[in-house]
């Protein structure tokens, strides 16, 4: 096989790889029954003038599966913690006890694991669409090269097969995640 084929399959295959890093980060975020301290990853804290990640100004642990603990570096920091976790809107209902904030993270109903099944299915259609994307540049790539036709044909096969497998990797991540979320 040519060389500058093998680099387009190679860096094609990355670009799918990282779609489907993404959306295992994505699917972290996606609460699925038990707390975690990821579901609060988009929370920001006003910390000294600057809209800081709340993980930068306080450990975040879970107890137990139902319970979130985000105890401050600093004791002044606890009200506004409280407050950005209430204004992130995530349906949590934070409580300060004068050392921490705690979160009781409320059992999930069975319209909001509707909800999230249909945010995970949204999730892998967006990393799909990034696997086809990476498709479209490498086959665009590959008829810009100066190589015969058969070598083409046979590398546009390679990247069809590339794009197979990586979809079916996401639809496997989005069955088990499903999966987990449906699970009472």
């Amino acid at each position: 096989m040519n060389e500058e084929v093998q680099f387009i399959l190679e860096a094609t295959e990355e670009g799918m790889g990282a779609a489907i890093a993404h959306l295992e980060k994505e699917f972290i975020k996606i609460r699925a029954g038990k707390a975690s301290p990821a579901m609060l990853s988009s929370v920001m804290v006003e910390y000294y003038g600057s809209q800081t990640p709340l993980s930068q100004v306080s450990n975040i642990n879970t107890p137990d599966g139902r319970t979130i603990s985000v105890q401050p570096w600093e004791k002044s920091m606890l009200q506004e913690i409280e407050t950005s976790i209430m204004n992130a809107n995530l349906g949590f209902n934070p409580m300060n006890n004068g050392e921490m904030v705690i979160i009781n993270v409320p059992p999930l109903t069975e319209e909001r694991r509707k909800q999230l099944v249909k945010q995970a299915k949204a999730e892998a259609e967006h990393a799909k669409v990034g696997v086809r994307s990476a498709r479209q540049d490498a086959n665009k790539e590959i008829k810009g090269l100066d190589i015969s036709e058969d070598l083409q044909k046979n590398a546009e096969l390679d990247i069809q097969e590339l794009t197979d497998s990586y979809t079916k990797k996401i639809d496997d991540f989005l069955h088990a995640k499903e999966a987990e979320i449906m699970k009472v």
